[in-house]
């Protein structure tokens, strides 16, 4: 049976290039994760902060190591975009910026983050995520950006304002963490905003 709309996104889209690198205000730089970015990344998971809104939590840095292989293939598989924020100058990392829930068909993912502590407060997430926004919205030619984040995750939501993502609504008991059923906010942005 054919469809009676084209995909906003073909299949390939992504896969058929390489992950680009992506540039931030204020000297930051959105690049494909590296396996050697694994003990930064280890360390970030051992913090109180990630276990209060993380679900996933890490034993070792042979299991992050796993994790960013796990990040490098879902590009050419085109099920998630992940990038590491880091310092443009020092290749500090910073953070993290994702696509998740990717949906070419109808040119729709979720937009997702994390910083390391020394960067919190610092509008890394913001600049990062502004980023990754222009690229998927205005160079890729997504249609819609979801934002999730707990009710209780003031800092996310502060974010998600700052950047442009409307909030839309409350998705009510959505999200299994470790201290019980979370209430999340789901804001948007829209190609063309």
């Amino acid at each position: 049976m054919p469809f009676l709309i084209s995909p906003v996104l073909t299949a390939g889209t992504l896969a058929h290039r390489p992950q680009p690198t992506l540039h931030a205000d204020g000297g930051l730089l959105l690049r494909p994760w590296r396996t050697d970015d694994a003990p930064a990344v280890y360390e970030v998971f051992q913090d109180p902060v990630m276990h209060q809104w993380h679900a996933r939590a890490a034993d070792s840095v042979a299991e992050v190591a796993d994790w960013i292989q796990q990040w490098r293939g879902a590009w050419q598989e085109e099920r998630e975009a992940h990038w590491a924020v880091a310092d443009a100058d020092s290749d500090a990392l910073l953070g993290r910026v994702a696509l998740r829930e990717l949906r070419l068909d109808d040119g729709t993912a979720e937009v997702a983050y994390w910083t390391v502590p020394a960067a919190r407060g610092r509008a890394v997430a913001a600049r990062a995520t502004t980023a990754l926004t222009h690229w998927a919205l205005d160079e890729t030619g997504f249609h819609r950006l979801e934002l999730l984040h707990a009710v209780r995750n003031e800092a996310s939501c502060r974010v998600a304002t700052r950047t442009g993502f409307a909030l839309e609504g409350t998705k009510r008991s959505a999200v299994l963490q470790p201290d019980g059923w979370h209430d999340m906010h789901l804001h948007a942005r829209i190609r063309g905003e």
